[in-house]
């Protein structure tokens, strides 16, 4: 649309706000039917006399109640799986959480999130191959997902402001269970010890959390920490990148909070 040139776009806006009809201004200087309709919506959104869906509150901008618990779920989804796009300059960014066709339950929970927090927002599920990608539109995303930037997650620094450390704080659980369900895994490790001169095959539940990010396994573990879970490096090929839950006191909390994917 910018291949017309301002010039050509601005002389459009002028005939439209003047009566012009679209098809006459698009006649007039040559330009798509669909354009001049695109450049009449922006300059009546920006003078505020587009029709349609009122402004939505934002609770970082306009002190709209936040949905704390969804919150703290999304966050850790977010931090695993979770990505905040642009398609171009006039589109609204949108948040995308890849959940695999695998796990339906953890999708229907994401989505729930994703309404509860986003209470004026249209949701959607956009299929991809073996995954879909649940998805909300905001102007207010970058208000409520502050670490969002440039590049990939573990290259830049990942700090919880102090409002939402608040809120992780206030709903840990929420927050672990949600970065479980993007970037961790509940399995049964099994291991055989000497009985008695036999052999025997013992079986026991283990969590896994894998991020390569430094911040977002410490904010992980940190928030271990605070709910008393005991948890553990596990090193592969010389990378940090694991962390494990094995303790049975502490895979049973885990269990009673978080549980497996679904």
């Amino acid at each position: 649309m910018n291949a017309h040139g301002t010039k050509v776009r601005n002389k459009a806006v002028t005939l439209l706000r003047d009566g012009v009809k679209n098809a006459d201004v698009a006649r007039k200087l040559a330009v798509p039917l669909g354009t001049v309709g695109y450049w009449k919506h922006m300059d009546r959104a920006k003078r505020g006399e587009c029709p349609g869906r009122p402004h939505t509150a934002c609770p970082r901008c306009d002190g709209r109640q936040l949905a704390e618990a969804p919150y703290s779920y999304l966050l850790g989804l977010y931090f695993g799986d979770g990505h905040i796009s642009h398609y171009s300059a006039h589109r609204v960014p949108n948040l995308m959480i890849t959940c695999a066709e695998s796990w339906p339950g953890l999708m229907d929970d994401c989505e729930t999130a994703m309404r509860a927090v986003f209470p004026e927002n249209s949701v959607c599920r956009v299929r991809r191959s073996g995954c879909r990608n649940v998805k909300v539109y905001s102007k207010h995303l970058h208000c409520l997902f502050p670490q969002h930037g440039p590049g990939r997650k573990h290259e830049r620094r990942i700090v919880l402001e102090p409002w939402q450390q608040a809120i992780v704080d206030a709903h840990p659980w929420e927050f672990v269970r949600g970065l479980v369900h993007s970037d961790g895994c509940r399995i049964t490790n099994w291991t055989t010890r000497m009985v008695g001169g036999e052999r025997k095959r013992y079986e026991y539940p283990r969590y896994f959390f894998t991020n390569v990010s430094d911040d977002i396994r410490r904010l992980y573990t940190d928030t271990l920490d605070t709910l008393g879970i005991e948890w553990t490096h596990c090193t592969r090929h010389g990378n940090p990148y694991n962390i494990s839950v094995a303790r049975k006191a502490s895979v049973a909390l885990m269990d009673a909070h978080v549980g497996a994917k679904y």
